[in-house]
């Protein structure tokens, strides 16, 4: 198995463990237009940057 495989499993299973504490937290609101902002925000940089 191949280091970038297992990177990437990691951040998945990362991922998914954030979402699951956030809605013990009861803060998956929060964590869903962080998301959003976080994705809008890349999407302008790599247009700045291409």
């Amino acid at each position: 198995m191949s280091i970038n495989k297992i990177r990437s499993a990691l951040y998945k299973s990362a991922k998914i463990l954030g979402d699951v504490n956030a809605v013990k937290n009861g803060t998956i609101g929060k964590r869903i237009a962080r998301r959003a902002a976080g994705k809008a925000a890349g999407k302008i940089l790599g247009k700045l940057f291409k």
